[in-house]
């Protein structure tokens, strides 16, 4: 995905599945601790239900839309984590794995959540 895209534009834009199969709406954005560039998005994937974590590399921004390039059950069914604070370093690996991608060598510090100690939380003004 571009690395300059302001994580706060992705707040409530609607994600994808690889079908074009909706998942749900873009809730969250945490960053890579070590860059600051987005790494992971939360997608609230119904009114009732809990928010998915998606890689936001390899997705795309296309018409205003995140397409992520898994299928919609694979999404669903990631590592329920919740949401509004830091990922640790074993669950990013566990979400590497889920989906079957490469761990990269910076993802050995934990993804932050933009809140806190950081400002505040991607979507936010």
């Amino acid at each position: 995905m571009q690395t300059d895209i302001d994580p706060r534009s992705l707040i409530g834009r609607r994600a994808l599945d690889r079908d074009g199969t909706r998942i749900g709406t873009v809730d969250e954005v945490y960053l890579d601790d070590a860059t600051g560039v987005p790494e992971w998005a939360a997608v609230r994937t119904g009114l009732f239900t809990r928010d998915a974590f998606v890689p936001l590399e390899p997705s795309e921004l296309v018409d205003d839309e995140l397409r992520v390039p898994f299928k919609k059950a694979l999404i669903k069914d990631a590592p329920d984590f919740g949401v509004g604070r830091h990922l640790s370093p074993e669950q990013e690996l566990q979400l590497y794995h889920h989906y079957g991608m490469d761990v990269p060598r910076s993802s050995a510090e934990p993804a932050r959540h933009p809140e806190g100690d950081f400002g505040t939380l991607a979507g936010d003004e």
